[in-house]
């Protein structure tokens, strides 16, 4: 019984999501299909690889993963879609830069995704192309079969922190459902420049600042502001029990959006 999860930045209001779902059902009628997101903001991939990067790695080895966010590609583009194998998952998407986001390191085979050239193939890739392939896959298909192995894939380079010696300059790359900013400083960076030095971190409404790092939200009074480390190692700031009739999330309240700027101040070594 195959496992296959979407990621999208199609919402819920159309057709689309079940369209794909019909496809792979058709095909592959015993297929367990899990939606890990339809909410990505729209092409962004940033947003959609650091969603995928956090939770593949939970899923059961063999698990396929769609991914399909900006999907259109080059008419020019020599590997226009990909499928890729890492840590013994299956990840298949446009060749538009999200597998250089979604992994730390080349992945350990990539194949370029072949013999699709129809105009409904390309209007709608995730459903005449991602599902086809995915239905293979989970059918015992050989990757071979898709088409050629490839060494390379397209690069997208994203904002990261800029690090001073008591300084860290990061930014907001996702918004969750709470409110809860998750920024693009891991925990690993922090503990470097940190050197268990005091720190605050400074938003860009200057009346707030957070100075202590938790570990759960609950380390704190309901309503008041908190920052902790999430599971996938970054930097979030919250509030605890912050959503509608309780004060708002920390979006609201600190007046942040995605890719807002924030800084962490370190005490002189």
């Amino acid at each position: 019984m195959a496992i296959i999860t979407l990621t999208s930045d199609m919402g819920l209001k159309d057709f689309y999501v079940a369209s794909i779902k019909a496809s792979i059902l058709t095909k592959c009628p015993d297929a367990v299909i899990l939606d890990i997101t339809h909410q990505i903001a729209a092409f962004d991939i940033a947003q959609a690889s650091f969603v995928l990067r956090n939770i593949y790695a939970d899923f059961p080895p063999s698990t396929i993963h769609i991914i399909s966010v900006n999907t259109e590609v080059d008419v020019e583009e020599k590997n226009p879609f990909l499928l890729v194998r890492h840590k013994n998952q299956y990840f298949i998407s446009s060749n538009n830069g999200v597998f250089s986001l979604l992994f730390d390191e080349l992945p350990d085979e990539i194949y370029s995704i072949e013999n699709y050239d129809s105009a409904n193939d390309h209007s709608f890739p995730a459903k005449y192309i991602f599902a086809d392939v995915a239905c293979k896959i989970a059918n015992g298909i050989a990757l071979e079969s898709f088409g050629k192995p490839i060494q390379k894939i397209n690069q997208r380079v994203i904002l990261r922190p800029v690090v001073d010696k008591n300084l860290i300059r990061g930014s907001i790359m996702y918004i969750d459902g709470y409110g809860n900013l998750i920024s693009n400083v891991t925990k690993q960076l922090f503990m470097d420049v940190c050197k268990d030095r005091s720190f605050t971190i400074y938003f860009s409404r200057g009346s707030y600042d957070i100075r202590m790092i938790h570990d759960n939200y609950n380390q704190v009074p309901e309503g008041e502001k908190v920052a902790l480390f999430t599971s996938g190692g970054y930097l979030e700031i919250a509030i605890n029990k912050g959503v509608e009739g309780s004060g708002g999330g920390a979006s609201s309240l600190f007046g942040m959006k995605l890719n807002d700027p924030f800084r962490i101040e370190f005490e002189n070594e």
